[in-house]
């Protein structure tokens, strides 16, 4: 046809495909050594990048393995150990590997503080910090607020208020409460308003909340 163009230039002959006696040509022989070329590089830089974890890991990591570290938590002033992958979240490990559910998971990105434990007496998410970086430290969750049986004086105004309806919030409310009111024995309602700021409730039980604590304030002082 008037215009075509030829498949390859005048006196230039297509490379043949070479097949060897099992049937598998040159070109698809050396695609398939670049695709193992290519995986075994990424398994490299995967081990690379496991292994920088690990050098980055406090001193206090035990011992670590390909598949996780040895480390030891202090947790409601007892000591646990644990063998867990450098990435696990502090959240994980308390409820995975402890059993301690108290603390939940909502968002698992720090914003809605449904997993909130103290942290040497400070209130901190625990699904935005790796459980190695709570090594050394005291860390506190909702199963140690109280004494044995009986409960923190936030748990028990939440209960007379009744300051919780689907109850999934509750155990990050009363932490961030109750440590309000370990640094401001007489806080305000603004200061409990500003101490739940991070807490979402999904319910809309804020009011109760807030009334909770001021009347737990009261009855400690």
């Amino acid at each position: 046809m008037p215009g075509k163009q030829p498949p390859h230039p005048e006196g230039e002959k297509p490379s043949p495909e070479v097949h060897s006696s099992s049937g598998i040509s040159r070109r698809s022989f050396l695609k398939g050594a670049g695709i193992t070329a290519a995986g075994t590089a990424l398994l490299e830089g995967v081990q690379g990048l496991r292994q920088e974890a690990f050098a980055a890991a406090p001193e206090d990591v035990k011992e670590y393995s390909a598949d996780g570290a040895a480390i030891t938590l202090r947790i409601n002033g007892r000591e646990h150990a644990l063998h867990i992958e450098p990435r696990t979240t502090l959240v994980e490990a308390l409820r995975i590997n402890l059993g301690m559910t108290g603390a939940k998971i909502g968002c698992d990105r720090g914003a809605c503080s449904s997993c909130t434990v103290w942290l040497d007496g400070v209130p901190v998410n625990s699904c935005t910090m790796l459980a190695i970086d709570a090594i050394g430290r005291q860390v506190t969750t909702i199963e140690g607020l109280g004494e044995g049986a009986e409960l923190h004086p936030v748990e028990a105004a939440f209960v007379r208020h009744d300051a919780l309806q689907c109850g999934f919030c509750t155990p990050g409310m009363v932490m961030s409460c109750a440590a309000l009111l370990e640094h401001t024995p007489h806080p305000t309602e603004a200061d409990v308003r500003r101490a739940v700021s991070g807490n979402l409730c999904r319910c809309g039980t804020y009011p109760k909340v807030f009334a909770a604590t001021l009347d737990a304030a009261s009855r400690r002082a």
